[in-house]
């Protein structure tokens, strides 16, 4: 029984965390969204503050109320930027040879993926525009530190590190040491 309470508390909480980010994100009030959803503001308070059993029909209107997918209520956020140290991510061991293999990232269906080796000296950081809509910018680093990621939020990577950003908004690329070099994955959707 307590086990069914725990995998009943945690989508709660991504549904009130999302309620209130979708909410404040189009500048609803907690009456005018329960309005616009045909529901009451006492169950769309409950909703928010994680109490409650939302039916699918509820959290549909709420969608649909807040302009967006159903999904976007229950599954919980991924972060703009993911980074993977050096080590860390799930391996996968070969048994015949001394081969370790480390999932970085999944491709989501319909994507195309186009693949660079960097090379790229501590001068000038590249600032590069923003790329088409959807484009994620996969970046591992082979040597040297590296400065990336949204210009907003840069990251430092060392050698092995991993991360991920959004190609769609202003990013930046700097090299931190002589002889800086990076696998980079576009991902475009």
């Amino acid at each position: 029984m307590e086990q069914d309470e725990e995998r009943r508390g945690a989508p709660l909480d991504v549904i009130a965390a999302s309620l209130r980010r979708e909410r404040d994100r189009v500048g609803l009030s907690l009456s005018e969204l329960a309005k616009r959803a045909g529901i009451a503001k006492s169950t769309l308070s409950q909703l928010e503050s994680g109490a409650g059993n939302p039916s699918v029909e509820t959290l549909w209107a709420l969608g649909a109320a807040l302009g967006v997918p159903f999904s976007r209520l229950v599954d919980p956020p991924t972060p703009r930027v993911r980074v993977l140290r050096a080590g860390e991510g799930p391996k996968y061991r070969s048994e015949q040879t001394h081969y370790t293999a480390t999932l970085l990232s999944t491709c989501p269906p319909g994507a195309r993926r186009d693949v660079y080796l960097i090379d790229v000296e501590p001068e000038q950081p590249r600032r590069a525009d923003p790329h088409i809509p959807g484009t994620v910018e996969h970046v591992v680093v082979s040597t040297g530190r590296l400065l990336t990621g949204p210009v907003d939020a840069p990251v430092e990577l060392r050698p092995g590190d991993y991360a991920s950003f959004p190609g769609d908004v202003p990013h930046i690329y700097q090299a931190l040491d002589p002889g800086t070099s990076y696998v980079l994955v576009m991902e475009h959707v």
